[in-house]
């Protein structure tokens, strides 16, 4: 295989592999919060104040897969 593909397929199963996981995670954050807010719309301040937290945490996990996957490409 040329250096060049491998390098390719390398930044590309980096970014597609690291950002499934987030996608599915903040899905699930999504599917509680709304589940929260139907059983308990008092709450829904407070739960959306986590829900905003969880997503920036698990969209981190992501661009840290991005970053990587850029220096497959470009560095390495």
């Amino acid at each position: 295989m040329d250096p060049q593909a491998a390098k390719l397929l390398a930044a590309s199963l980096a970014i597609g592999l690291g950002a499934s996981g987030p996608g599915i995670g903040l899905g699930l954050i999504g599917y509680a919060m709304l589940t929260g807010v139907a059983r308990n719309p008092e709450a829904q301040g407070r739960m959306f104040t986590n829900m905003i937290l969880m997503a920036g945490l698990t969209e981190a996990v992501a661009i840290y897969a991005q970053v990587i996957s850029i220096l497959l490409i470009f560095v390495a």
